[in-house]
């Protein structure tokens, strides 16, 4: 799908405002579906210039929930309630709408992106409190770490035997 300059969508608005052309004449010229103009047409008469600014809004799931509950109970269509609630995409709404049906309320949850950081990770692998020093607990968890770090050096010390065999010796006598 071709992305549309901020003049654009304003240009093929304001042709539809004017009169001069009909809908799908002008759709047909821009290169856009005649529902998607519509939608930009409706967004201007509700946002003006505004609706049309590029941006990144994290919406609550209440929000979501709240703009799903907005067009079952209206029956206005997916662009059209894009079109109101002023979210530039209507496929974000479609996303929403197939993630509520299958998933619930939570799926509407956002998650975290990115790569989770190690200190969250730590934190997430060992949700119970830090043991007592010289409680039994304690001394596992350092038996534990004694023995992968045991395992652990034996493997390098295989490998750095592995190694000196494969290379040969560059030295020749004579």
């Amino acid at each position: 799908m071709a992305r549309f300059s901020l003049e654009e969508k304003i240009q093929a608005v304001r042709q539809y405002i004017d009169g001069n052309k009909g809908g799908k004449t002008i759709a047909k010229s821009t290169g856009v579906h005649p529902s998607l103009l519509h939608q930009w047409i409706k967004q201007f008469e509700l946002f003006g210039e505004d609706a049309f600014e590029k941006r990144y809004t994290p919406y609550p799931a209440q929000f979501k929930l709240d703009v799903l509950n907005y067009m079952n109970e209206h029956g206005t269509s997916i662009r059209e309630t894009a079109a109101i609630f002023n979210i530039p995409s209507y496929e974000t709404l479609r996303k929403w709408k197939i993630a509520y049906e299958t998933g619930g309320f939570g799926a509407l949850q956002s998650k975290k992106k990115g790569r989770p950081s190690m200190k969250n990770k730590n934190n997430k692998t060992s949700n119970s409190q830090v043991p007592d020093e010289g409680s039994i607990e304690a001394l596992q968890a350092e038996n534990e770490r004694l023995r992968m770090e045991n395992a652990y050096l034996k493997k390098l010390n295989a490998l750095v035997v592995q190694n000196k065999e494969k290379s040969p010796n560059k030295t020749k006598h004579k």
